[in-house]
């Protein structure tokens, strides 16, 4: 974790839960906290795919 940022409240959130009782304001929090998440998880994969590509270079050559 990075430590110039700032701690972030964890989602009081499952996976799967019932929705029924959520209101709509809570529902769109939600999508925008998934959405979030769903960026940074792929901005690791990048990370990830690129340190493995260069390291595949490395030994190739």
């Amino acid at each position: 974790m990075d430590p110039d940022e700032p701690t972030k409240k964890k989602a009081d959130m499952v996976i799967g839960e019932s929705l029924e009782a959520i209101s709509l304001a809570e529902l769109e929090q939600r999508i925008h906290a998934l959405e979030s998440e769903i960026q940074r998880v792929r901005a690791e994969i990048g990370r990830k795919l690129a340190s493995r590509n260069a390291a595949d270079a490395f030994f190739r050559s």
